[in-house]
């Protein structure tokens, strides 16, 4: 089989949650796995010297709008929490231990730490919450939430980070195809010609 396709992802992100929803999927009918890579916008935004969308004059009532519209065309449930943008250390540690235990369970956790903050408003930053969403989808609560406050998930964080800035991650969600990048929700449909064909 080739390489695995990278996708990168901050959980504050409502393009990464669209994204989500469809990666592994197009990537299964070109027989790729996907290695999924939370990681922190405002690190990388601190290298390009942009903002959190909502901040920005013009563009954060379009990306507003644009979120609502995005997740009516992908079918997707969403309500734009009231805490937003929100910084992601507490789901990407959680991801990276469960990740080290079970991949699939990380996954099938991330989709739903996603889900609880863009389609129910759930605090994502919250350590209990964290819990007990990985909870709801098998692992070991009480074992995370003491991973959690130990250094060495933090130090994993860091390096996490740090290894997408190299590469040259600067968006969410941003994806890696035999080195090939993509950045942006809309531009999965771009990465699926890519696969089907080989690239141009």
């Amino acid at each position: 089989m080739a390489d695995p396709i990278d996708f990168y992802f901050d959980f504050s992100s409502p393009y990464g949650y669209f994204a989500c929803q469809r990666i592994d999927g197009i990537a299964r009918k070109h027989e790729r796995d996907v290695d999924w890579h939370p990681f922190l916008l405002g690190v990388a935004f601190r290298v390009t010297g942009q903002s959190p969308l909502p901040e920005q004059p013009m563009r954060g009532a379009y990306a507003l709008h644009d979120f609502e519209r995005s997740a009516r065309l992908y079918r997707v449930p969403f309500a734009m929490p009231e805490k937003f943008p929100i910084p992601g250390q507490v789901p990407s540690r959680a991801f990276y231990w469960l990740h080290d235990r079970n991949p699939a369970q990380a996954k099938d956790f991330a989709k739903a730490a996603y889900g609880a903050y863009f389609a129910k408003g759930r605090d994502i930053t919250d350590v209990g919450e964290v819990a007990r969403i990985a909870k709801g989808v098998g692992a070991d609560a009480d074992a995370l939430t003491a991973a959690l406050a130990d250094d060495p998930i933090k130090q994993r964080l860091k390096a996490e980070v740090q290894a997408a800035i190299e590469r040259g991650v600067f968006g969410s969600p941003f994806v890696i195809v035999d080195g090939e990048p993509f950045w942006g929700a809309d531009r999965l449909d771009h990465v699926e010609a890519w696969l089907a064909t080989g690239g141009w």
